[in-house]
């Protein structure tokens, strides 16, 4: 019987020693294969007039070091009704990507919403996704009318996530508007007897707590009066008749953990385990017996990197019993940098520099913002209180940067009370048990945005011949004008250049290879499309009340300067003529299309956009005709034929080898410039006895306006183009210069890099006509992951 006992324990012992095993690799497996990126977002101000620019650097990290896996970084901008403005597509180097985005002139709302992601981040939970509404100051939102009413409300949060019979319970509570604004309360605790079993006592930013030790069959109600006196209910959550009660303690750089449960229940539970994670890594596993009805223990915590520590309790099948999360501020996350100004220039467009100074150990990536010191400004949240606080945790903090702004015990109980009342849950512990890891919808984009497609309604037979495809991309708005390509297709139907990135909109157009009929071919399947936004913007992210007075300087600003914009809009500078040596168009065309080999040389050259009877041609060997003495064109074949020296001349068109076959399809008003070279020719990839005719498309100024005309087409969008900030030289003549400088920002740089010995780097900017005093706002990250916030007045 002993023997029978004794191998069903060993069985049992076994078991939960494989199933313990199971749930750590399990954690493994998502710290290490499916880290969670978080982003933050860093603005040159903290609210904008409309028809200004809102100048953007996004930072990125997984667990304590920057996330440089994913490498295209997406922003939705929508108006507060819901409604999409803009989606903008960012390539992320170095774990930073940078933009902009110019608010409408015509926008009447009250604020603008930001939602900021990478496609990895779309797989888990979208509580966790970057937010953040700002503020859009108009004559309407700085005219003084009716104020909304706050609306108080009071909720309750047991620590450990449930309030238990029978034992002591520490309850959490928060008193908020529907902004998540602290609001002051005064109140009691009643029985279902209505007898007092406590105060409400605020400690902190609408926030507290009271123990409470449940009896049987009780029920509990708050009964609290607002800041204007009036009078609410709200009932506490139900009791639990079973399970366990979790509390922690705060204590420097130690944790102290208390499990209790009822008396009757301690010997059902037995041995429990608690285990902490931090960034989804295990940090600790204990085991503990309370089958006396309680237990203690104390959690090291200097070692730790900062950041929230989860510690969850589990009886011995791995069900999640209770769960507190902690904060743990080892303030090693922060790194210093020194600014000094070399030169002060507080007068009217006068010149200022700045030095600014890091360690030289350190490699550091800077966005720095100057603002003129009297418009709107909001210092509750930073760079360092988002990535190390909010963008773990479920639920809106009032006044983050607050928590950060020294080490102290009091700061560090207020930072407490926070954990207290805010959700945060990394994981489905249920999953976890079984094994089960996430699904992933969204696959990573670890490669840049570069030119790709996939051809559809080629048949496999056609497509496992080895088919390619030929491109011509005409960006006008980037002044690129016309680019040939060749690329080969795969036998899936995709083809790719990882060299060419997009930015801004191309006109694509496309040939596939001879054989390949009836197929159409879609571009950039990999660029993720705006998010679906069906309902209004609840403002959940908006700070209701900002800095008036700031708000009504940054107005009265930008308000005359959106004036005087349109004022000059479409103005010319006067006309500068410039005199130098003439060139005949022949040499200004070879000159502009013509490189290498291909430059200069014996040839017959022919300038079609000068020469107005070349449209006359339907293609370019039409025109050639009777034009070069001894090359013989055949017209009638298909496609047509030429002959030099009893062979066939290479062709090349933007001087890549191409086949006449192509050639014969592109309309002569897209052709700007033809060399015809004497046999032998030696350019392009080798040398050619019989010749060589070098076609060139128009670009640029000499871009028709019917690039393909007959080729299949298609409008390609590719990453959001990103334009440097303009920051005027008031040292330099510019016409420019003359008008009336009203900037509330007087410069912007998001691409400030430190490294090794060049740890120094100098800020140069003008004032403007009416500035008296500048803040200086430097945040950034260096390639370990340490941040920096650093805010100062020049005044």
């Amino acid at each position: 019987m002993k023997k029978n006992a004794a191998i069903l324990f060993l069985l049992l012992f076994s078991g939960l020693f494989a199933a313990a095993q199971n749930v750590d690799s399990v954690i493994a497996k998502y710290a290490n294969d499916y880290g969670q990126e978080r982003t933050y977002l860093q603005y040159d101000k903290s609210a904008y007039a409309p028809g200004e620019t809102i100048w953007f650097k996004a930072y990125l990290m997984k667990g304590v070091a920057p996330a440089d896996d994913s490498k295209t970084f997406y922003t939705d901008w929508t108006d507060d009704a819901g409604n999409l403005l803009f989606h903008s597509i960012g390539p992320v180097i170095e774990a930073v990507s940078s933009g902009q985005f110019d608010v409408p002139a015509n926008y009447t709302g009250k604020f603008i919403h930001v939602k900021a992601y990478t496609r990895w981040m779309l797989n888990f939970d979208s509580a966790f996704l970057y937010e953040k509404d700002i503020r859009i100051i108009t004559k309407a939102n700085t005219s003084p009318g009716a104020k909304i009413a706050a609306q108080p409300s009071l909720q309750f949060f047991p620590e450990g996530g449930d309030a238990i019979e029978g034992v002591a319970n520490k309850i959490a509570f928060k008193a908020n508007d529907q902004w998540g604004n602290p609001v002051k309360i005064k109140g009691v605790v009643l029985g279902s007897k209505g007898e007092k079993v406590d105060s409400l006592r605020i400690l902190h930013d609408g926030m507290g707590f009271f123990f409470l030790f449940p009896q049987p069959g009780e029920t509990y109600t708050a009964k609290w009066k607002d800041e204007k006196g009036g009078d609410h209910v709200t009932p506490l959550p139900a009791i639990k008749t079973t399970g366990i009660s979790l509390q922690v303690g705060v204590s420097g750089t130690k944790r102290s953990f208390a499990i209790a449960t009822a008396a009757d229940e301690a010997k059902t539970f037995g041995i429990v385990t608690i285990v902490g994670t931090m960034n989804q890594f295990q940090a600790f596993k204990v085991t503990k017996d309370i089958s006396q009805g309680s237990a203690r223990g104390v959690i090291p915590t200097e070692n730790l990197p900062s950041g929230i520590l989860t510690i969850t309790v589990f009886d011995a099948k791995w069900n999640a019993l209770a769960e507190r999360i902690t904060y743990i501020n080892n303030d090693e996350y922060r790194f210093n940098a020194e600014m000094s100004v070399e030169h002060w220039g507080l007068n009217k467009r006068a010149r200022n520099e700045l030095m600014i100074t890091v360690p030289d150990s350190l490699d550091a990536n800077f966005g720095i913002s100057v603002t003129d010191a009297g418009i709107d400004a909001d210092s509750s949240y930073n760079i360092i209180s988002h990535l190390l606080l909010t963008s773990d945790i479920k639920g809106q903090v009032y006044n983050p940067s607050y928590y950060f702004s020294a080490n102290s015990d009091t700061i560090s109980q207020h930072l407490d009370l926070v954990m207290l009342t805010h959700g945060w849950r990394r994981f489905k512990w249920e999953d976890v048990a079984k094994g089960k890891l996430p699904k992933i919808i969204y696959p990573r984009d670890s490669t840049y945005l570069s030119l790709s497609g996939r051809v559809y309604g080629a048949l496999p037979t056609e497509l496992k011949a080895g088919p390619s495809i030929v491109l011509i991309i005409n960006q006008k708005k980037t002044g690129d004008g016309n680019k040939m390509l060749i690329l080969p297709v795969e036998a899936n139907g995709t083809f790719n250049d990882p060299t060419i990135f997009l930015f801004d909109t191309a006109h694509i157009y496309y040939k596939l290879s001879k054989g390949i009929a009836d197929a159409s071919v879609k571009f950039m399947e990999n660029r993720l499309p705006a998010l679906r936004y069906r309902l209004p913007a609840t403002g959940s992210f908006y700070n209701q009340f900002g800095d008036t007075t700031g708000n009504g300087r940054h107005f009265l600003l930008s308000d005359e300067a959106l004036k005087l914009f349109q004022q000059f809009e479409g103005k010319m500078l006067e006309e500068v003529t410039i005199k130098t040596k003439t060139k005949s168009p022949l040499e200004i065309m070879d000159q502009k299309y013509s490189s290498g080999l291909f430059s200069g040389g014996d040839s017959y050259q022919f300038d079609l956009v000068n020469d107005r009877t070349a449209f006359a041609s339907a293609n370019i060997f039409q025109y050639l005709q009777a034009k070069v003495a001894g090359l013989q064109i055949n017209t009638t074949s298909n496609p047509p034929t030429m002959t030099w020296r009893g062979g066939a001349p290479q062709l090349f068109l933007d001087e890549v080898p191409i086949d006449p076959d192509f050639i014969s399809t592109l309309s002569v008003s897209d052709i700007a410039y033809v060399k015809v070279f004497r046999p032998p020719f030696f350019g392009g990839s080798g040398s050619s006895a019989n010749g060589a005719v070098a076609i060139y498309m128009r670009r640029g100024g000499d871009v028709s306006s019917e690039p393909g005309k007959g080729l299949a087409n298609n409008m390609v969008s590719g990453y959001t183009p990103i334009r440097q900030f303009y920051s005027p030289n008031y040292g330099t003549f510019n016409a420019a210069n003359d008008k009336k400088d009203l900037r509330t920002t007087l410069y912007w740089n998001p691409l400030v890099k430190t490294a090794g010995a060049k740890n120094k780097v100098m800020v140069t900017f003008y004032n403007n006509d009416v500035s008296k005093a500048f803040r200086v706002v430097i945040e950034g990250m260096t390639k370990d992951g340490q941040l920096i916030h650093l805010e100062q007045m020049m005044d």
